[in-house]
C-alpha cells in the first residue's frame, strides 16, 4: 500500500464496493452533511456517506481522493493515514489459509508473543497498540493546540478591559483584531468561502456577524463572537469525540491474534485466519478469539463483552465460549466452533457501529430542518437589516446591529446535537450492560413501550422441561417405547423423556430401533416396535386408538388431573392399549417475577404472556410469573395476530428466543431477543439481550426512556432559547452579547444533558441462578 494514502478497509455490507476512511477531526454533524452532499456530487461519489457518530466515510474506490481531502480539509477535517489507523495483519487482516507464510513470523516473535510481550507485532514491526496511540496523538495534539489558541485569545480579550483607560485606541484595536485572528481565522476562512459561492451555513453566519460587528465599530462585541464561536466547537468536538470513543472502548474488546495448536507446534496467526475445526491455546489473561468450545482445561471465564455480566462464569471441557471473553485463570485448549467473522463478539461489533450511525426520525427530521433553518433566519436578519429604516425611518446602524445578533442567534449548533450525543451515549451504556440496541431508532422505540409481549419457553421459563408426574398403566413397556420413539427427536419435550427413562435405568444404547416413524403436525409421531404400531403425542391421539370405555374414562380423568396440574401431557399408546402419561413442565427463570414486578412498576401497563402449550399450563407460568394477560395453544401465525392486535392499543415489545417467535419479533413495533437464542431470533430482533436472562430488560427501558427525555429537553432548550432573543428583536433589545451566550449556552447544555446518559450506576440485574 502507498504510504501517502490513507488506509481503507472493505465494508462488505455496503453497495457498490464502498471502502471505509476513519475521518478524524469531525465535530459538526451540519458541517458533515454538507460535505457528504459535495463529495455525493464528485464523479463516482453518488452513493458517498459521512457517518458522522461514528466518524468514517463510506465511498467508491474510483472517486478522486485528492478532491475529498480537499473537501474535508476545508472543514478541518482529514482522512486518517495507514501508520494512525494501523495495520491490516495487526487487526487480522490476513488471507485466509495463508498461515504458512506467517510461519517465520511467529517462530520470529513467538516466545514473546506466548507471553504477552510484543502480541500486536504488525508484518514491518512497528506495533498496532504504538500505531493506535499514535493516531489518537494527532487528534489530542490538535485538540491542545485550539485549547492553548483560545486561551490566548480569551486573555488578549481580557487584558483589553484592564488596559482599556491606558492605551490609545489602535493598541487596543490590534489586541482586539489579534485575539479575533487567534480564535476565529478557521471560521472566518470558511465563511468566506462559502459566500463566495452563496453557500449558508453556520460559518457563514458567524464571519456575517463579525465582519459586520467590525465594521460598525463594536470591536469588544465582535471579538467576543469569535472566541465564544471558538468555544463552541470545541465544546462540540468534545461532546461528540467522548461519545464516540465511549463507543470504541467496547468494540476494543476484539482480539488481534490466536495461539493456533498445529502438528508443528504452537503458530501465532491473526484471528481472522482461524476456521471451524481449528483447535487455540488461550492462557490466562488472554482474550479467547472466537466462539468454540472448550477441549480441554478448566478456568473462570469473564463474559462482560458479550452479556455484560462481570463476575466470571466457571468453565470446563464441553463447554461453550464466546470470542472476545477473558480466560481468567487456567490454560485452556479450545476447538473454534465459528470463524471469528461468524461470532458473537463480531456480530455485535458489525451491529453496533451499524446502530451509530442509523438515523432516528428526530435526527432526520433535525437535518432537513437544518438544511433550511440557516437561510431563513439569512432572510429574517436581511428583513431586520431594512425595513425598520426604510419604512419607519429608524437608524440604520442600530438595526445593522440587531441584524448581526439574529444571525448569531440562527446559528443550529446545539439543535443539530440535540440527539445523535444522547443517542450514541444511550446505545453505549446498553451494549456496555449487554443489551444490544440495533439502531437510534429501536433505542427512541423502546423508551416509548408500554406493553411487552412475551413468549413461554425459553423466554419466561428456563426452556429445559423434565417429567414432573408420570401415570404408568404399562410398567414393562412405557418408559422403554417412550424412549425409543423420542430418542432421535431434538424436542425438548422429547429430551426430557428420554432422560426420565435413563433415570429408570434403562440406557440409550439398548434402545430398540423403530420403523416407518411419521410425524403428525400438531399432534405428536408414530412408529412401528418390533412389529406393534404406537404413538406418542397430545391428548388427540386418543381419537387413533380404540379402548374400552371404562379405561377410557380412567385415561381422560388422568389426563385432566395432570393438565389441572399445569403440566404438559405426553401421551404413550398402542392400537388398544394406553402405557401412560408424562406430565411435564418447564422451569420459571427464577428472575421473571421480579423483572415482570419492575416493569409494571416503571410505566409497562400491559405485560402479556403467548404461549403454544395449553391453558392449563399457561394459566399456571402466567400467575407465577405476573403477566397481566397470557394466551394459549398459539401457532406461530396466530402469535403474529395477537402481537397486530395488541399493537393497535399498545407500542408492543415482543421477546422471544426461538425461531418460531421470529414472525412475531418482526411484526411487533419491537422485536426484543435472547441472546442465547436461535440466530433467526437474534437477527430477526431489533434488540438482543445477550445474557441468557431477562434480568437487563428493565434497566434498558429506563436508558431508552432517559435518552428520549434528554432528546426532548435537548430540542426544547434550543428553541426556546433562540425564540426569546429573537423576540427580543421586536423592542430593540437583543445585544451580540445576548446573542452569543443563548447561542452557545445552549450548545453547552446541550452536550452536558447528552454525556448525562453516560453516567449513573446500573441497578443490578435480576439475575437467574442458571446464569451466574
Amino acid at each position: 500500500m502507498n504510504k501517502s494514502q490513507p488506509q481503507a478497509t472493505s465494508d462488505k455490507s455496503q453497495p457498490d464496493s464502498q471502502i471505509e476512511y476513519r475521518i478524524q477531526g469531525l465535530s459538526c454533524a451540519n458541517c458533515a452533511r454538507e460535505m457528504q452532499e459535495e463529495i455525493q456530487k464528485l464523479e463516482h461519489g453518488k452513493n458517498a456517506s459521512i457517518l458522522y457518530n461514528s466518524g468514517r466515510l463510506l465511498v467508491s474506490p474510483k472517486v478522486d481522493l485528492a478532491r475529498v481531502k480537499k473537501i474535508l480539509k476545508r472543514d478541518g477535517a482529514t482522512l486518517v493515514s495507514p501508520l494512525e489507523q494501523g495495520s491490516t495483519l495487526a487487526a487480522g487482516g490476513a488471507p485466509r489459509g495463508n498461515r504458512r507464510s506467517e510461519h517465520s513470523h511467529a517462530h520470529g516473535h513467538g516466545h514473546n508473543n506466548l507471553h504477552g510481550h510484543v502480541a500486536h507485532r504488525t508484518s514491518d514491526g512497528h506495533s498496532h497498540d504504538d500505531a493506535h496511540h499514535h493516531g489518537h496523538s494527532h487528534e489530542h495534539a490538535g485538540s491542545r493546540l485550539g485549547k492553548w489558541l483560545l486561551g490566548i485569545a480569551a486573555a488578549l480579550y481580557l487584558a483589553t478591559f484592564v488596559l482599556d483607560s491606558f492605551m490609545p485606541d489602535s493598541v487596543l484595536i490590534l489586541m482586539y483584531l489579534s485575539s479575533i485572528a487567534i480564535s476565529g481565522y478557521s471560521t472566518f476562512i470558511r465563511g468566506l468561502r462559502n459566500l463566495t459561492r452563496l453557500k449558508f451555513n453556520m460559518d457563514t453566519l458567524m464571519t456575517v456577524a463579525m465582519v459586520g460587528a467590525v465594521l460598525i465599530g463594536e470591536w469588544k462585541e465582535a471579538t467576543l463572537v469569535a472566541i465564544l464561536f471558538g468555544l463552541n466547537e470545541l465544546l462540540e468536538g468534545y461532546g461528540m469525540s467522548r461519545a464516540r470513543k465511549s463507543m470504541e472502548a467496547l468494540l476494543s474488546a476484539a482480539p488481534k491474534q490466536a495461539v493456533l495448536i498445529t502438528s508443528d507446534g504452537e503458530l501465532t496467526v491473526p484471528i481472522t485466519s482461524l476456521e471451524a475445526g481449528d483447535r487455540v491455546l488461550v492462557r490466562a489473561g488472554e482474550k479467547i478469539p472466537s466462539d468454540g468450545t472448550i477441549m480441554e482445561g478448566h478456568s473462570a471465564v469473564n463474559e462482560a463483552a458479550i452479556t455484560g455480566e462481570s463476575i466470571p462464569v466457571p468453565k470446563e471441557p464441553g463447554h461453550h465460549v464466546f470470542g472476545g471473553s477473558v480466560n481468567t485463570d487456567g490454560l485452556l485448549r479450545i476447538r473454534i466452533d465459528k470463524a471469528y467473522e461468524e461470532s458473537s463478539l463480531a456480530r455485535i461489533m458489525h451491529l453496533v457501529q451499524e446502530a451509530q450511525d442509523t438515523k432516528t426520525p428526530t435526527e432526520l427530521f433535525i437535518d432537513k430542518f437544518a438544511k433550511y433553518y440557516t437561510p431563513a433566519i439569512m432572510i429574517i436578519a436581511a428583513l431586520v437589516v431594512l425595513v425598520p429604516p426604510l419604512l419607519f425611518g429608524q437608524s440604520w446602524m442600530k438595526w445593522i446591529y440587531e441584524g448581526l445578533a439574529i444571525l448569531i442567534v440562527g446559528c443550529p449548533c446545539a439543535l443539530v446535537l440535540s440527539s445523535p450525543i444522547a443517542l450514541v451515549s444511550g446505545m453505549t451504556r446498553c451494549a456496555r450492560n449487554g443489551v444490544l440496541v440495533k439502531g437510534g431508532v429501536h433505542l427512541e422505540q423502546l423508551g416509548k413501550i408500554n406493553a411487552v409481549a412475551f413468549d413461554k419457553t425459553g423466554t419466561l421459563t428456563i426452556g429445559l422441561p423434565s417429567v414432573r408426574k408420570e401415570i404408568v398403566y404399562d410398567t414393562d413397556h412405557f418408559h422403554l417405547i417412550s424412549a425409543a420413539m423420542e430418542a432421535g427427536s431434538l424436542h425438548p419435550l422429547a429430551e426430557a423423556i428420554v432422560r426420565q427413562a435413563e433415570s429408570q435405568g434403562i440406557p440409550v444404547a439398548s434402545l430398540p430401533q423403530p420403523t416407518e416413524l411419521v410425524t403428525l403436525p400438531g399432534v405428536g409421531l408414530s412408529a412401528e416396535i418390533e412389529g406393534v404400531r404406537y404413538w406418542a403425542g397430545s391428548e388427540e391421539l386418543l381419537e387413533k386408538i380404540t379402548l374400552e370405555e371404562h379405561a377410557r374414562q380412567q385415561v381422560l380423568y388422568d389426563l385432566n388431573q395432570l393438565k389441572t396440574a399445569g403440566l404438559t401431557v405426553v401421551l404413550i399408546a398402542d392400537h388398544h392399549h394406553v402405557l401412560g402419561l408424562y406430565g411435564l413442565a418447564d422451569e420459571l427463570r427464577p428472575e421473571s417475577p421480579n423483572v415482570i414486578a419492575d416493569l409494571h412498576r416503571n410505566g409497562i401497563v400491559h405485560t402479556v404472556m403467548l404461549t403454544g402449550d395449553h391453558a392449563e399450563s399457561a394459566t399456571t407460568i402466567a400467575a407465577q410469573a405476573g403477566v397481566s394477560d397470557w394466551a394459549a395453544s398459539l401457532l406461530p401465525e396466530q402469535k403474529v395476530e395477537r402481537v397486530r392486535k395488541l399493537s393497535e392499543s399498545w407500542n408492543v415489545a415482543m421477546v422471544g428466543d426461538g425461531i418460531n417467535d421470529a414472525p412475531a419479533l418482526a411484526a411487533s413495533n419491537l422485536g426484543i431477543a435472547m441472546g442465547k437464542g436461535t440466530d433467526t431470533a437474534v437477527e430477526t430482533a431489533d434488540i438482543v439481550l445477550m445474557q441468557d436472562h431477562l434480568g437487563k430488560l428493565p434497566g434498558a427501558i429506563k436508558v431508552a426512556r432517559q435518552v428520549n427525555r434528554v432528546i426532548v429537553w435537548n430540542i426544547g432548550i434550543s428553541l426556546t432559547l433562540k425564540l426569546i432573543a429573537l423576540l427580543l428583536t421586536i423592542p430593540g433589545w437583543l445585544t451580540l452579547w445576548i446573542a452569543v451566550m443563548s447561542d452557545m449556552g445552549a450548545t453547552i447544555v446541550v452536550t452536558l444533558l447528552g454525556l448525562t446518559v453516560l453516567l449513573g450506576r446500573d441497578a443490578p440485574a435480576h439475575r437467574s441462578a442458571s446464569s451466574s
